[in-house]
């Protein structure tokens, strides 16, 4: 019996889950004896999510992983592996997809794949790819797999708190995909650094040097990027486009908003080093005297920031301030931020426009992992049409949550903070205030054996 290879592998479906209760970052700033715009103009966010001690990673993916299954009417039976992305480490041995096993052991299924994978914010882009390889591997048995994305983003108060966030993405991988992943176009940088880690296992805080964490991330979107236009070259030799003029639309991981702004230029400026001197000209007047530089000695370069970030705002705003949408009203969600930018950029496009376009994603994670690779929208109007239909309560559930005053979210935090591993514990947040089919923690034992619950879902409310 000949074995086909499964082509078009990619993205079957996609579902989020953000916070229901909020902080305006604007009254953040306010309530930090902060400078005005530090947080909403310097940092780009507007919103940021949170959970109080009712959720923890695991009712996160219990959350996204049975929504997914019911928004779509896939079958547990259905599902081949399972793998989970975060850097929310609640127990030091057990996984979370061992967790998530009680959404399929009634189902009779335990020949589920799979377990998690911890990076940082990259945890869960190697889901994804893990998700991919199994199904071009001689271990497919035809069934579908589900890569999941979650985290808690907490930080201590301070400036680093406002860069926090939450949530959780789930997504259907499987052959014949209206989002396709670009085959040989993966290009990686890893490295041993210390710009960001969580040495005290006794605490949600992390270790951040903030300068490095910068210079990191920007060091590593230079080789990613350097490597996949390489990559790109060598599957398509006969090509005129090299470079940004290949690619519709740039997805990055976004600690914050501006930072990711900062990001597009710097892609710009690559290409312009990359140029020849005939076209550097052409393309980039007046840029000129930065053309002996060299990468390395600009991360913190102002006037290079400055002249490519204003310069070329366009390509910004045309190829990704739409996929932003999500992390300047939600946050840092760390795993799930770069697929929180695909939905976003999904749910802030029309269908024409998103037609057989070619988009790039930058996944970081921080000491450090990172991936440039890119997705393949289908040429088929109805087919993506159908894809992007099951994302319409996306935004009608961000007006859906509440605000909360900095106050109370501070005190919130402290609880958390106080709490941390705490065992018996009975949480004290509002189960009233979470969305409708969410899981929660409603106990812990003495033995730290964690119990959740439902809240119900109303007739008709999906």
């Amino acid at each position: 019996m000949k074995v086909m290879w499964p082509e078009n592998v990619g993205i079957l479906a996609i579902e989020i889950l953000f916070p229901s209760q909020y902080v305006d970052q604007t009254e953040l700033e306010k309530f930090d004896g902060a400078s005005e715009g530090k947080y909403t103009i310097g940092l780009g966010q507007s919103r940021m999510g949170f959970c109080s001690d009712r959720e923890d990673i695991n009712s996160l993916c219990l959350t996204v992983v049975s929504r997914l299954l019911d928004r779509h009417q896939v079958k547990h039976s259905q599902i081949g592996r399972l793998e989970v992305g975060t850097e929310t480490i609640i127990d030091k041995s057990k996984s979370v997809k061992s967790v998530l096993m009680q959404l399929f052991e009634p189902h009779g299924v335990t020949d589920l794949e799979g377990i998690d994978t911890t990076n940082a914010c990259y945890g869960g882009t190697a889901a994804v790819f893990n998700s991919i390889n199994w199904i071009e591997s001689s271990s497919w048995d035809g069934r579908l797999a589900l890569a999941v994305c979650a985290d808690i983003a907490v930080y201590a108060k301070g400036n680093a708190r406002p860069t926090g966030g939450a949530g959780a993405v789930a997504m259907l991988i499987g052959p014949n995909a209206p989002l396709v992943f670009d085959r040989g176009l993966r290009a990686t940088y890893m490295k041993h650094a210390y710009d960001f880690y969580k040495p005290d296992l006794s605490s949600e805080y992390p270790t951040v040097d903030g300068k490095l964490s910068i210079q990191c991330y920007l060091s590593a979107l230079d080789h990613c990027y350097q490597l996949y236009r390489k990559k790109y070259e060598k599957k398509f030799p006969d090509s005129s486009k090299v470079g940004l003029d290949t690619l519709d639309a740039i997805v990055f991981h976004s600690p914050f908003c501006k930072l990711v702004q900062k990001s597009v230029a710097r892609l710009v400026f690559n290409d312009f080093l990359l140029s020849s001197e005939e076209k550097r000209s052409v393309r980039y007047p007046g840029l000129e005297k930065f053309s002996n530089l060299k990468l390395e000695d600009t991360y913190f370069d102002r006037e290079v920031e400055k002249a490519f970030m204003t310069g070329f705002n366009n390509v910004f705003q045309a190829k990704t301030k739409p996929s932003l949408f999500l992390a300047n009203q939600v946050g840092n969600m760390y795993t799930p931020s770069v697929y929180s930018g695909l939905v976003s950029l999904l749910i802030n496009s029309n269908i024409s426009d998103l037609l057989g376009k070619r988009v790039a994603l930058f996944s970081y994670g921080s000491g450090l992992a990172s991936t440039m690779y890119s997705i393949s929208i289908t040429n088929d109007p109805n087919t993506l049409e159908r894809f992007t239909s099951k994302l319409t309560y996306v935004k009608d559930l961000l007006e859906c949550r509440q605000k909360v005053p900095p106050e109370e979210f501070s005190n919130l935090m402290e609880v958390r903070e106080k709490n941390n591993h705490a065992a018996p514990y009975e949480p004290t947040g509002s189960v009233d205030v979470l969305f409708p089919g969410t899981f929660y923690l409603k106990s812990i034992d003495a033995l730290h054996r964690r119990t959740y619950e439902q809240v119900p879902v109303p007739n008709g409310l999906s």
